[in-house]
């Protein structure tokens, strides 16, 4: 038994709620063998005991195996209450920015981009200095539906400016490559590019930066939860079930990452029918509901079918800009609103109240005779 025997061991241990093990993610520090005992010391991002429980007996387990009489495990976690983000006693590579809302989604393909691109618009229309970033380092969406497909940064010395589009400072992985270019990444590059959006992009003093993140639980999370004191999570979802079932898992990390969760934003949430404007449910609505129950949140918004949210994304006009009379610029208006004021409440509160906002009741579905 030997250090290099050790770490092989410890990739059998898989860090809860990830897909990868503590030795992938860096966690493990040291390792200390002392003829059959064994002294491993890890830095986790989460205080929770259950995650600091299922880790030192899977540590001890693993190890064991090899023939270690004792194992002693050490684990070094940030102290922090449960309401808060994992970072926001530590570090932030963005001090800049007052707010950072990161946007996620359990799957890809329920509007999650849609949501982050509308959310931001508003936000910045209510008078909120606004940055966008696009953290789908796979999938960069957001310069299409910006309207600012093909322009590029400026670089000014090791530094690149933010590109401005409706009042709104973005940047994208989709500014920086050519055109139907594919980024094949392994975990590590990723992380490493969500720093560098963070830490070498020229944002301004912003009020909050609204991230819009890649499908799913994995690196990219982790990462910017790591670097910056995230203030408030918001996940987006479709009424299916099986959209429910992964929002769950969304929800879930940002539990694990100690970050305040802002609501839900249940997208395709009825349909509005451009002859007749009343609203008929064909998916399912408000089915969300039960889910934000479960997490002690809200449903903020129920964003319907609606045919000029899928012009306004393909040809870079979001519908919050463009057609502010809409109803659903009026429901991403009213979301942001209650977004915000749940993030001036935790940091008001200092993350220590991580009460639900109540958002205006949603219209009421009526049928549609066309």
């Amino acid at each position: 038994m030997n250090k290099e025997s050790v770490l092989e061991a410890l990739k059998s241990v898989i860090y809860p709620g990830f897909t990868k093990s503590i030795v992938d993610f860096g966690f493990v520090k040291d390792v200390v063998i002392d003829e059959n005992r064994v002294v491993i010391s890890i830095d986790v991002t989460s205080s929770a005991d259950e995650v600091k429980d299922k880790l030192t007996t899977d540590i001890k387990s693993a190890v064991e195996a090899l023939g270690a009489q004792k194992v002693v495990v050490s684990i070094n976690a940030p102290q922090a209450p449960m309401e808060k983000s994992n970072s926001m006693s530590g570090k932030n590579i963005a001090p800049q920015v007052k707010n950072f809302l990161m946007v996620s989604s359990g799957k890809g393909g329920v509007g999650k981009s849609t949501t982050s691109v509308n959310i931001a618009i508003a936000l910045a229309m209510q008078g909120k200095k606004v940055g966008l970033l696009d953290a789908d380092i796979y999938g960069p969406n957001i310069p299409r539906m910006m309207g600012i497909e093909g322009v590029k940064p400026e670089v000014v010395g090791n530094k690149v400016m933010p590109i401005d589009a409706m009042g709104v400072e973005v940047m994208s992985m989709g500014s920086l490559m050519e055109a139907g270019q594919s980024v094949i990444w392994r975990g590590s590059m990723v992380m490493k590019a969500i720093e560098q959006f963070l830490r070498d992009i020229m944002w301004s003093d912003l009020d909050v930066l609204v991230i819009d993140m890649p499908p799913g639980t994995g690196d990219a999370q982790l990462t910017l939860a790591q670097s910056v004191p995230v203030t408030a999570g918001l996940t987006v979802t479709t009424p299916q079930q099986v959209s429910l079932d992964d929002s769950r898992r969304s929800l879930d990390m940002f539990k694990k990452l100690h970050i305040p969760i802002a609501g839900i934003v249940e997208n395709m949430s009825g349909f509005i029918c451009p002859s007749c404007t009343t609203e008929s449910d064909i998916f399912g609505m408000g089915t969300s509901q039960p889910v934000a129950e479960e997490f002690a949140t809200e449903l903020v918004a129920r964003i319907p079918i609606e045919p000029e949210i899928r012009k306004g994304g393909d040809m870079g006009k979001p519908v919050t800009y463009h057609q502010p009379d809409s109803e659903t610029a009026k429901r991403f208006h009213e979301a942001a609103s209650n977004i915000w004021q749940f993030m001036e409440k935790i940091q008001k509160d200092g993350g220590a109240d991580n009460a639900a906002i109540q958002p205006t009741t949603p219209p009421g579905v009526s049928a549609c005779s066309m």
